[in-house]
């Protein structure tokens, strides 16, 4: 939890005193499960949807959710499900033949997995430097990315920085470019964790090697290098295959925003999609599009 870039009071609800120590994975299920139950929510779990659809060809009719729980019809919906579902895992040669372990972010549970082994992290983000730093401790790491890392040389501030980052993600969502990950606007910036990091040495970066064999990678200048394992930090795509039969995406490939609406189905609003993939930016969109669709319901006055 100490790492965890940030998780805000739900309404009426604070978060309570949390461990530090302690797995994410298991503080922030806790404080939603005591949220659902306090507030009577009703959460159907475990549901997949399969595919949105529109009903008719009435822009503001409803649209049917199919799911392996069944289907419902709606005339709003709002599209969370964030980039969890979608890992990107490089195409590099000889990655099949490997013989040692490779995994994704989505799949780490703990740095003590890997003590005494030599770990290839791959990868130029946030969560890079975080497992460089966790794992570095117990095993010896190589960093690998395919561009130099670029560490702001001063504080991030949510004032001016925040503001800059937020209008050119803005900019980017309106004209449906592709998501592009958080870090690539902002920069890495020299937390406590990336400080420990290079003091121990974990932040010599080298570039992304070529291929792979049975156990080991090749270097860019043809080297080879022995790992027992590789480590896939190189982050998540949006996860939003099924809502591909709304025709939501501009030619650019990315699904153009008008605020948090989909400016191609206003219907549908998508958080955590474009400016709203940070935790501070997909709590502002969420209240927004709360907002949005009681309006759309209720009427200006409602």
């Amino acid at each position: 939890m100490a790492t965890v870039n940030g998780i805000f009071d739900l309404p009426g609800m604070p978060l309570p005193p949390v461990d530090p120590t302690e797995p994410s994975r298991d503080a922030v299920p806790r404080y939603f499960a005591a949220y659902e139950e306090a507030e009577g929510l009703q959460v159907h779990r475990p549901v997949h949807v399969t595919s949105v659809e529109a009903v008719d060809d009435d822009p503001a009719g409803e649209l049917r959710v199919a799911s392996t729980a069944g289907s419902w019809t709606t005339s709003a919906l709002v599209n969370a499900t964030g980039t969890w579902d979608e890992p990107v895992l490089p195409d590099v040669p000889g990655a099949s033949s490997f013989s040692g372990r490779q995994l994704h972010t989505r799949e780490y549970v703990s740095a003590a997995e890997f003590a005494g082994q030599r770990v290839a992290v791959v990868g130029g983000g946030i969560s890079a430097v975080q497992l460089l730093d966790e794992i570095s401790r117990v095993a010896t790491t190589l960093w690998y990315t395919r561009r130099e890392p670029v560490f702001l040389d001063h504080e991030f501030t949510s004032g001016s920085d925040g503001v800059d980052v937020e209008r050119r993600v803005a900019e980017d969502a309106a004209l449906g470019r592709p998501s592009r990950s958080i870090v690539s606007y902002t920069g890495l910036i020299w937390t406590g964790y990336a400080r420990a990091a290079r003091r121990r040495g974990a932040l010599e970066r080298r570039p992304m090697f070529t291929a792979m064999g049975p156990r080991h990678v090749v270097e860019a200048d043809g080297g080879a290098t022995s790992v027992d394992a590789v480590l896939w930090a190189t982050g998540f795509r949006p996860s939003i295959r099924h809502l591909d039969g709304l025709d939501l995406r501009g030619p650019l490939g990315g699904v153009p925003l008008d605020g948090t609406r989909a400016a191609r189905d206003r219907r549908v609003h998508l958080i955590g999609y474009g400016p709203s993939q940070s935790t501070v930016g997909a709590n502002r969109a969420g209240r927004a599009a709360a907002r949005e669709v009681a309006r759309d319901q209720l009427g200006p006055r409602g």
